[in-house]
């Protein structure tokens, strides 16, 4: 490998490191609770600044429950679901493109020799759009990381997008959630009235049964891919 690639490789990992540090190092509630407050504080600017700062949470890793909440609590149900929803999908499809354009090249040349890699690849490709969508209801795969980690499958942009409609459910419940709270200050408390439960406990089981159903999914795809390019060659579970 070139040494301008393995500066590049160890570039991204030192800014990932950094972005962990950093991460354990601040209070992101209380960052994210004045933030808000200054959006609140913007008039009709709030949500053009609210998707912002949702757009860099999304791209630096960042936690971003507390503003998908936060939604809920300035803006309301509808309007704070249209706008966390778009702000998330911006900043998942940044980050995507980033992950695709910066190491996709280094991963297809890491995969190219190994069959099993190689049709799982594949099978993402083929079958993208329903494995991306599967994949946002469930709360298993993280939604930073996978922002990045999809843009080094083949998977194309088009299907990306379409599949990450799968984030709307649990956007309107999360944002739900946030509108029940009342003000900024009950964000992250942890007493919870029985409404809001019960809406924890729907997000939870849907979340299980996304989880179930794309590692089934996505298992079976594989191997008929895995199966096809070794010649028909049974590949066992």
């Amino acid at each position: 490998m070139a040494p301008s690639k393995i500066l590049k490789y160890i570039a991204i990992a030192a800014a990932v490191a950094v972005l962990i540090f950093l991460a354990r190092q601040f209070d992101f509630q209380t960052i994210f609770q004045n933030a808000l407050a200054w959006v609140d504080g913007l008039g009709p600017w709030g949500p053009i600044a609210f998707m912002v700062i949702y757009n860099l949470a999304t791209v630096l890793f960042l936690p971003g429950s507390l503003l998908t909440l936060g939604g809920g609590v300035l803006f309301g149900v509808v309007n704070g679901s249209v706008y966390v929803f778009c702000a998330a999908l911006l900043g998942a499809t940044i980050a995507f493109l980033i992950g695709r354009y910066v190491a996709r090249g280094w991963v297809a040349n890491k995969i190219a020799g190994n069959q099993s890699f190689k049709a799982i690849d594949e099978a993402i490709a083929k079958e993208g759009r329903k494995i991306v969508f599967l994949t946002r209801l469930s709360p298993i795969f993280p939604f930073n990381l996978l922002n990045y980690a999809l843009g080094l499958t083949q998977v194309s942009l088009k299907d990306y997008v379409i599949g990450s409609l799968g984030m709307l459910p649990g956007t309107i419940m999360y944002v739900y959630i946030g509108s029940l709270a009342g003000n900024l200050a009950q964000l992250g408390s942890s007493t919870v009235d029985p409404e809001t439960a019960k809406i924890q406990w729907i997000i939870r089981i849907v979340g299980f049964i996304a989880t179930v159903a794309v590692t089934v999914y996505v298992t079976k795809v594989a191997k008929k891919a895995l199966n096809e390019s070794v010649g028909d060659t049974p590949v066992q579970a």
